[in-house]
C-alpha cells in the first residue's frame, strides 16, 4: 500500500470515528435533557419547548413508568388534554362531544410532549392555618415547610373544595404553536362547585419554564372523587378545615 493511500485510508477511519462519536453524544445528551432523574423525582421534556417551539410529539408513554406509589401530572401529546397519576393510576381528560361534555378515563398508555412525576409511598400530614384558604396561598405555605429543602418534589391535598377552576387543553388536530397563545386554543375552562377530591402538586423554585410557569412554583391537578371531572387547576378556594395537606417525608 502506497503512503498516500494509506494516509487517505487513515484520514477517513480518523474523521469518521469522531462523527460516530460526535453522533453518540449528541443523542446521549438530548436523552438526558429529555428525561432528567433528579434522586426519584424525573422530569420529561419541558413546558418551554411545548409551548414556544411546538414540540407536541409525545416523548414518553407513561405505562413505561413503574406505577407503585406514582404520582405525575402534564398535557396529552398534541395537547389533545390533560393526564394525573394518582397512586399509580394513570388519569386523563379530554373534550367530547363538540365541547360540551369532559371525559376521564383511565389511560395508561398514554403519551405526553412535557411530564413530571415521582414515586411518594411516605407522607407527613398538615393541618392548614386558617389563611390557607386558596391556591396562591397553598404555593407560598408549602414555600415556607420547604424552606431548608433545594429539590423539587411532590405534594397533595385531600378535601372538599368549595370553588375552582380547572382546563383542559384541546388544541385542534394539525394546529402549530409557536407561543403560549397559540399553545392554548382550543382549551376548555370549566368552573367547580362543592366538590369532594384531591390536588396533586410539583414544587420547585429552579424550574420555571420546564414544568412550572414562569410566575408560579407549582404546577397542579384536581380530580373529584367520583373521577368525572380533572384538569389543570388554575384557581381554587376552599376552607382550609375541609382540607388536608401532605408533604414528603
Amino acid at each position: 500500500m502506497s503512503k498516500d493511500i494509506h494516509f487517505f485510508y487513515v484520514y477517513n477511519l480518523m474523521k469518521y470515528s469522531y462523527l460516530i462519536i460526535a453522533l453518540v453524544i449528541f443523542f446521549s445528551c438530548k436523552e438526558k435533557q429529555q428525561h432528567t432523574a433528579l434522586n426519584d423525582f424525573h422530569i420529561a421534556g419541558e413546558m418551554k419547548n411545548v409551548m414556544w417551539k411546538g414540540m407536541l410529539d409525545g416523548i414518553i408513554q407513561l405505562d413505561s413508568i413503574p406505577s407503585e406509589n406514582l404520582y405525575g401530572i402534564g398535557p396529552i401529546e398534541h395537547l389533545s388534554g390533560e393526564i394525573l397519576i394518582v397512586n399509580g393510576k394513570v388519569y386523563t381528560s379530554t373534550i367530547k362531544n363538540n365541547e360540551s361534555s369532559l371525559s376521564v378515563e383511565l389511560a395508561p398508555k398514554v403519551k405526553a410532549p412535557f411530564f413530571v412525576y415521582a414515586h411518594q409511598d411516605n407522607w407527613n400530614k398538615f393541618s392548614l392555618p386558617n389563611y390557607v384558604n386558596d391556591l396562591k396561598a397553598v404555593e407560598h405555605f408549602v414555600d415556607s415547610l420547604s424552606a431548608q429543602k433545594s429539590s423539587p418534589f411532590v405534594f397533595k391535598l385531600e378535601g372538599k373544595i368549595d370553588s375552582a377552576w380547572i382546563h383542559v387543553q384541546n388544541l385542534p388536530p394539525n394546529t402549530e404553536v409557536h407561543s403560549p397563545k397559540e399553545a392554548h386554543q382550543g382549551q376548555v375552562n370549566f368552573p367547580l362547585n362543592s366538590e369532594k377530591g384531591i390536588i396533586v402538586g410539583f414544587f420547585s423554585r429552579n424550574h420555571q419554564g420546564i414544568f412550572t410557569h414562569h410566575d408560579s412554583y407549582i404546577h397542579t391537578h384536581f380530580i373529584n372523587d367520583n373521577k368525572s371531572k380533572m384538569g389543570h387547576l388554575d384557581k381554587v378556594y376552599f376552607n382550609p378545615n375541609d382540607v388536608i395537606l401532605y408533604m414528603p417525608k
